[in-house]
């Protein structure tokens, strides 16, 4: 794991808003950097993981996901408002969850935030559904890809659906927190190469490259989007080789079918939150090394 780079909160907070042309003239303003708002899905909530807290409970918050540990290393003040089950739609409308409500997600910006992460699209993608389809298809040819063969038209057409979802969200997020420092954060690798760990693992050896370029696609789908609006990407995806579904317990960043760890099945565990958690601090303090280079 890389080592860990930690900003002081005067210099990070300058840095978050120097992040747009609108904030550079309230880069004085450190109370407002102190301020971080976590929007997403399960990947960012991280579901199962202790401890899980917030409202409504049904949203499987732990404060140990990623948005937690930014914030307690960079000393921010964190709102937390992702939901397990979130799609694009739920950051601007509430979602029900089998425990109650969870508000618009987007209505927890203002105008004071300094800093947003953004982790969504999974969900919209199909994360569940490819698992289960897949899962269910390798018992008819473990060595075959029978996933691909019945589901490839219809996957491989989302990702391209979901590029304009998540460029009106970065609109709106810009429009409601015009000095932020916006990040959207990629999602860890799930499967390795061939051969993969079937049947601990129920994907067929001849599908993990389908399902491997389709998470690439729908991550890569986010980096352009960041690009396009002004927002950094956080690569969660590469290096994740070895810390898949299918590596040794001690290494997973992911957990399997049957976890290994305290986490929910097809989702980070503390490991893989630490991960990128370290990665998005990582980006943040590489900004503020380059502007230094260029001054």
């Amino acid at each position: 794991m890389r080592g860990k780079r930690v900003l002081g909160v005067g210099t990070f907070t300058a840095t978050l808003l120097a992040g747009t042309p609108a904030a550079a003239g309230h880069a004085a303003r450190t109370a407002a950097g102190e301020r971080y708002v976590a929007l997403g899905d399960s990947f960012t909530a991280g579901p199962v993981i202790p401890r899980q807290y917030g409202t409504p409970a049904g949203c499987l918050r732990s404060n140990r996901n990623y948005p937690a540990l930014v914030a307690a290393r960079l000393r921010l003040r964190l709102t937390d408002v992702s939901c397990t089950g979130a799609r694009v739609r739920d950051l601007s409308a509430s979602q029900r969850t089998p425990l109650g409500t969870n508000p618009p997600q987007l209505n927890a910006l203002t105008r004071d935030t300094a800093l947003v992460t953004v982790g969504i699209g999974g969900n919209d993608l199909g994360f569940k559904s490819i698992s289960v389809a897949c899962g269910l298809a390798s018992t008819t040819n473990p060595l075959g890809a029978p996933c691909a063969g019945r589901y490839a038209d219809t996957y491989n057409e989302r990702p391209d659906k979901i590029r304009p979802l998540v460029g009106d969200v970065l609109r709106q997020i810009r429009a409601r927190a015009p000095r932020a420092r916006v990040m959207v954060v990629g999602y860890l690798r799930l499967l390795p190469d061939a051969p993969g760990c079937w049947p601990l693992v129920p994907v067929a050896r001849g599908d993990l490259a389908f399902l491997n370029d389709l998470q690439r696609d729908l991550n890569r789908v986010l980096a352009e989007r960041a690009r396009a609006h002004g927002a950094d990407f956080v690569d969660a995806y590469q290096g994740g080789e070895g810390h898949d579904m299918c590596a040794p317990a001690g290494r997973r960043w992911v957990e399997g079918i049957l976890p290994s760890s305290v986490a929910a099945p097809v989702h980070p565990n503390a490991a893989g939150m630490r991960e990128v958690a370290d990665r998005v601090v990582g980006v943040l303090a590489r900004s503020r090394l380059d502007r230094r280079n260029l001054a």
